[in-house]
C-alpha cells in the first residue's frame, strides 16, 4: 500500500510536467492572457519545484518524512483544485507557485521511501516500479492533456489530480510509519537563499531565452549574472561553514556521483527529444495533436516493457553493461530520427520511438538503484532531492538548447537554401516546376517559400537529433565510473539481516 500512494505521488507530479502545455492556448483565451503571460503558467510551476526541491532532504529530516510527504501531497492536490478554479492569471500563476513549491517534495520523497521499503536486492524491482511513474508521467503528459481539453475543458488538466491526491493522502495517514526526526538541525538560510537565487535566476533565462532571442536581450543577460553571483555564494558559503545546507558527504560514494552523472544525461536527452518529437509530428507531418500524442505513447511503451525485464535482469547483469546498453539503443533511434522527413511513415516512426523508450529504461532503472546501493540511509533523503534537482535543471537546459538550435538552424538553412532560389537554377525551370508554381507571382514565390521553409526545418531538426546522438554517445564510457553492482548484491547477503532499515 506505500508502494502504491509512493506512486501515486510519483505520476501526480510527473504528468503535471507536461500535462498543461497542450492546454496553453484555450487558457489563454479563457484567462484573457498575452502570450508572454501565460507562458507564466509553466514558468512559475518550473522555477518554484526546482527552487524548493532542495531543501526536501532537512524538511524531511528535521520534521519526520511521513509528515511532510502527506502535507505536501494534501497541499499538492489543493493547489491543483485552485488552478482548475482560476478566474484570471494573475491567480493561475499565484496557483501554479504554490502547485510547484508543494509538489518539489513528492518525487524524491517517494523514491525515498520506496528504497527504504526494500531490501537491496529488491530494489531494481522497487526502482522499475517507481520509474514507471516518472518516466511514462511526461511521454503520456502531453496525449492526456489533449485528451482531457478536447473532450472536457482546460479545466480537467488540473482536475485529474483530485483522485489521486486523495488516494495518495488517505494512503499515507493510514499505512506509512514516521521516520526518526532529529529536533537539532538548523537550517542554513543563507545557503538556501543563495541557491535559490542561482537556480531561480537560471531557471528563468532558460525558459524565457527563446523568446527574448537569448544574449540580445538585457534582462536574460542579467539573469545569468545573477544565477552565477547566486551560486557563487553558495558554494563559498558551503565549503566554509560547519554545517552546510547540502550534506556534501552524498559525494564521497563512488555509486551516488555515477547516478548523478546518468540521471544529469537522461534528464538532458529524454526532455529534449520530447521537446523536438511533438513539434516534429505536428509541424512537419502534420499529424493532429491526438495523434502525435498516441505516437508518443509508443516510447513509453517501450519504456514499460523494459522497466518490466530490468528489475529481473539486473541479478545476472551489471547495472554498467545495462546503463551502455541502454545508452546505445538511444544513440541508435537518435541516428534513425536524424533521417525523419516529412515522408517518415507511422511503422518507422512507432518502431523506433519503442527502441528508445526501451534504451530510456534500460538506462534509468539501473541508475536509480546503483546511486543508493552504497550510500548510508541517513543521506538517503538527501541523495534523492539531489538527483530530482540535477534532472529538473538538466531538462531545463537540455530543452533550451535544442530548441534554440532548430530556430536558429531553421532559418539559417532556409537562407542557404534561398540562394539556390534563382533564375540559373535549371531545377527550377522543368516543366513540372513551372506548371505548379509560377515564381514571376506572388502566389507562387508564397508557395515557393512555404517548400524551402519546410525543407529547412527537416534539416534543422536532423541537426539537433544529430547533436543529441553525439552527445548521448560521448557519454557511454562513463558507465565505467559505477562500481559492481552485484558485488554490492553478494555483501548484502553477508550482513545479518536484508532489510534497508537495519542495514542502515
Amino acid at each position: 500500500m506505500v508502494t502504491i500512494c509512493a506512486m501515486t505521488a510519483t505520476i501526480m507530479q510527473a504528468l503535471d510536467t507536461t500535462i498543461a502545455n497542450v492546454a496553453l492556448p484555450y487558457m489563454q483565451g479563457s484567462l484573457s492572457a498575452s502570450q508572454d503571460q501565460i507562458n507564466w503558467v509553466l514558468t512559475s510551476y518550473i522555477v518554484a519545484a526546482a527552487i524548493m526541491t532542495a531543501p526536501v532532504g532537512w524538511i524531511a529530516n528535521r520534521f519526520g518524512r511521513k509528515r511532510i510527504f502527506i502535507i505536501c501531497a494534501a497541499g499538492f492536490t489543493v493547489a491543483s483544485v485552485m488552478c482548475g478554479l482560476a478566474q484570471d492569471i494573475t491567480q493561475m500563476v499565484a496557483f501554479r507557485l504554490l502547485q510547484g513549491v508543494f509538489g518539489a517534495a513528492l518525487v524524491p520523497l517517494s523514491q525515498a521511501v520506496m528504497l527504504d521499503s526494500y531490501a537491496l536486492h529488491e530494489r531494481a524491482k522497487a526502482m522499475a516500479i517507481w520509474g514507471m511513474g516518472v518516466m511514462m508521467g511526461p511521454i503520456m503528459g502531453p496525449s492526456l492533456g489533449a485528451w482531457l481539453t478536447e473532450t472536457y475543458s482546460w479545466h480537467w488538466v488540473f482536475f485529474v489530480n483530485l483522485p489521486f491526491g486523495a488516494i495518495t493522502v488517505i494512503g499515507l495517514l493510514v499505512f506509512m510509519d514516521e521516520t526518526k526526526t532529529d529536533q537539532e538541525l538548523r537550517f542554513d538560510w543563507f545557503g538556501f537563499l543563495a541557491l535559490a537565487v542561482g537556480i531561480g535566476s537560471m531557471q528563468l533565462a532558460l525558459d524565457r531565452g527563446e523568446q527574448l532571442d537569448w544574449f540580445n536581450s538585457s534582462e536574460i543577460v542579467i539573469e545569468f549574472i545573477v544565477a552565477a553571483i547566486g551560486f557563487y555564494y553558495f558554494f563559498a558559503h558551503s565549503f566554509t561553514t560547519p554545517k552546510p545546507f547540502i550534506q556534501f558527504a552524498i559525494f564521497k560514494d563512488r555509486n551516488f556521483i555515477g547516478g548523478c552523472v546518468f540521471m544529469t544525461v537522461m534528464g538532458l536527452v529524454l526532455f529534449s527529444t520530447m521537446a523536438l518529437s511533438s513539434p516534429f509530428l505536428q509541424n512537419v507531418e502534420g499529424f493532429p495533436i491526438m495523434t502525435a500524442g498516441l505516437l508518443l505513447a509508443s516510447r513509453g511503451c517501450g519504456t514499460f516493457v523494459a522497466m518490466m525485464l530490468v528489475g529481473r535482469i539486473m541479478r545476472h547483469i551489471e547495472a554498467r553493461i545495462l546503463i551502455a546498453t541502454g545508452l546505445t539503443l538511444t544513440c541508435l533511434s537518435l541516428y534513425a530520427m536524424t533521417g525523419w522527413t516529412d515522408q517518415t511513415s507511422v511503422s518507422t516512426i512507432v518502431t523506433t520511438s519503442i527502441v528508445q523508450g526501451f534504451g530510456f529504461g534500460l538506462v534509468f532503472v539501473p541508475l536509480s538503484t546503483v546511486a543508493f546501493m552504497t550510500l548510508p540511509g541517513h543521506l538517503r533523503t538527501d541523495g534523492t532531492s539531489m538527483l530530482t534537482l540535477l534532472r529538473n535543471v538538466a531538462s531545463s537546459i537540455g530543452i533550451s538548447v535544442v530548441i534554440a538550435q532548430l530556430t536558429s538552424g531553421t532559418r539559417a538553412t532556409h537562407a542557404v537554401l534561398a540562394e539556390h532560389i534563382n533564375p540559373f537554377n535549371q531545377a527550377l525551370q522543368m516543366p513540372n516546376i513551372t506548371g505548379t508554381i509560377d515564381m514571376a507571382t506572388t502566389t507562387g514565390k508564397a508557395m515557393m517559400d512555404a517548400i524551402v521553409t519546410a525543407q529547412a526545418q527537416i534539416i534543422a531538426f536532423s541537426l539537433d537529433y544529430q547533436m543529441v546522438m553525439l552527445f548521448t554517445a560521448c557519454t557511454i564510457p562513463l558507465a565505467l565510473l559505477i562500481g559492481s553492482t552485484r558485488a554490492a548484491l553478494r555483501k548484502q547477503g553477508e550482513a545479518p539481516a536484508d532489510h534497508a532499515a537495519v542495514m542502515e
